[in-house]
C-alpha cells in the first residue's frame, strides 16, 4: 500500500473537480476504491466534503498532475517531505506546586546575596518571577521584604546548578565586555 496524502478523500474530491485525472489515478493516489472515486464524481459519496488541494500542501506538484493528465497509466507520486521535529528541553517550563511559588522571592533574595552580578532579568527568568519583582527585592521595597528568608533555589529544585552556572558565566562575560568598552571610552576621550 503506498502512503496516503493528508485527508485522503477531501483530496480525491480535489482532484475529481480539479483535474483529468482516471479514476483509477486518483483512487491509487489516495489510496480508494475506484468505486468511491466514481462515486465522488456521480456525487453519491463524499457529500458535503470540502476539496483539500494537495499543490498548496505539498503533497503534489502541478507538473506531477500534468505529467500523469496526459499518460493515464502513470501513477501520481507524492512528494514524501521529512519533517525533523527538534526537541528542546530547555525551553519547557517545570510546573511548580503552590507550596515552593512563595519560596520564589526568598530565592530571588538569596541570588542577589549569593550572586549579585546577576542582573535583575537574569534572576527573574531563573526563579520564575518578574523583574519588577526582582528589582524591588534589591532595592527592599518588595511588599513582602521584612519576611523573607534567603533561600538556596538549586537546594528547593527550583532550577538546576547547571542553569545557574551558565547564567553567572553570561554575567561575567557581560562585566568583562563593560570593563573594555569603559577602558576604550576612557582611553579615547584622553586622546
Amino acid at each position: 500500500m503506498s502512503k496516503a496524502p493528508l485527508m485522503p478523500m477531501a483530496t480525491a474530491v480535489w482532484l475529481v473537480e480539479n483535474t483529468s485525472l482516471t479514476f483509477n489515478q486518483i483512487a491509487d493516489f489516495c489510496n480508494l476504491h475506484e468505486v468511491e472515486v466514481q462515486g465522488i464524481a456521480d456525487g453519491e459519496v463524499a457529500k458535503g466534503i470540502v476539496g483539500y488541494n494537495p499543490i498548496i500542501s505539498g503533497q503534489l506538484t502541478r507538473e506531477e498532475i500534468n505529467k500523469s493528465s496526459a499518460d493515464e497509466n502513470r501513477p501520481l507520486n507524492i512528494i514524501d517531505i521529512e519533517v525533523e521535529v527538534k526537541s528542546n528541553d530547555t525551553k519547557v517550563k517545570k510546573y511548580v506546586p503552590l507550596s515552593k511559588r512563595q519560596d520564589k522571592p526568598d530565592s530571588a533574595m538569596w541570588l542577589l546575596k549569593n550572586h549579585s552580578i546577576l542582573k535583575d532579568s537574569q534572576i527573574a527568568k531563573l526563579v520564575g518571577i518578574t523583574k519588577n519583582s526582582v528589582t524591588s527585592i534589591r532595592n527592599k521595597s518588595y511588599w513582602n521584604y521584612n519576611n523573607l528568608n534567603p533561600k538556596d533555589p538549586v537546594a528547593m529544585g527550583l532550577f538546576a546548578q547547571k542553569d545557574l552556572l551558565i547564567a553567572i558565566e553570561k554575567a561575567e562575560r557581560r562585566i568583562v565586555k563593560e570593563k573594555k568598552i569603559k577602558e576604550k571610552m576612557g582611553l579615547s576621550s584622553k586622546s
